[in-house]
């Protein structure tokens, strides 16, 4: 491939650091140059959805949404999976339920009429996955006293940090980063739930590739922990390794929304 080699993140902005490491450490491997595009997120989609973008980091949710278009312009490399225990040993991630550290509410159940924070509505951890265990609690007539978009899951702890809502739900491996280098977030908030686990976002490849870089690219992921210098950039983004997964692993991403349409229950509230 003689052209750039564009990779863009999906993901929260504290994984960027690690994405930006890894774009180059796959040019390095392949022997191609590339990039990690930095753009506002709808510019970014555009960019996925026709063809500019060759590897994405991308959410479960949109994944589902865009390969099962007709005509797709995407489809799975591969999924990272975390170093810590909980995972265990799988690409699978949660969902934390947080409030702050000083909070008097120790579970789920005590957030009944209180503020609640998301980040996007088309986030599988920050809406889908609570809208869910809602429903699957039966408690669809409007659970929260007030539901706020806080923009980024980054935003919403800092909501509840200040103590401007009660809780969040919170994707663990965007929690997990934070408490790794904001070692006092640990004193500011405190989880009360952890729902899941559900499968991780992807690392998505654009269908249009030729074939054989596909497969180099495939390669280059599955091996990464393999390498020193690849291993050292995935355990400072908290990963121990890229594995193999199948589309029906995201199977359960396509429940929740279809569990929630057929309850009319779409708005998290």
């Amino acid at each position: 491939m003689t052209a750039m080699l564009t990779l863009a993140s999906y993901l929260a902005e504290n994984a960027r650091p690690v994405h930006e490491r890894i774009a180059a450490w796959v040019s390095r491997r392949l022997g191609e140059p590339a990039e990690l595009l930095v753009a506002p997120w709808e510019e970014r989609l555009r960019w996925l959805d026709d063809g500019r973008v060759h590897v994405g980091f991308l959410c479960g949710w949109p994944y589902s949404q865009r390969v099962d278009r007709p005509g797709s312009a995407i489809e799975l490399c591969c999924a990272p999976v975390m170093a810590a225990p909980r995972y265990r040993n799988r690409p699978i991630y949660f969902t934390d339920v947080i409030v702050g550290a000083r909070s008097p509410f120790r579970s789920f159940a005590d957030l009944r009429g209180l503020a609640y924070a998301y980040n996007d509505p088309d986030s599988h951890s920050g809406y889908n996955v609570p809208r869910d265990h809602l429903l699957r609690l039966g408690e669809t007539a409007g659970y929260f006293g007030r539901v706020v978009a806080s923009g980024s899951h980054q935003a919403s702890i800092r909501l509840v940090e200040a103590g401007e809502v009660d809780a969040s739900g919170i994707d663990s491996t965007v929690l997990d980063l934070e408490r790794h280098r904001r070692p006092d977030l640990g004193q500011a908030v405190q989880i009360v739930e952890s729902i899941g686990p559900n499968p991780i976002p992807p690392v998505v490849v654009a269908r249009g590739l030729p074939e054989p870089l596909k497969r180099r690219l495939a390669d280059a992921f599955l091996t990464m922990h393999e390498d020193p210098e690849g291993r050292a950039i995935l355990a400072d983004g908290l990963l121990a390794r890229f594995v193999a997964v199948r589309d029906r692993d995201y199977d359960p991403v396509r429940e929740t929304i279809r569990r929630a349409q057929a309850a009319g229950f779409l708005t998290l509230r």
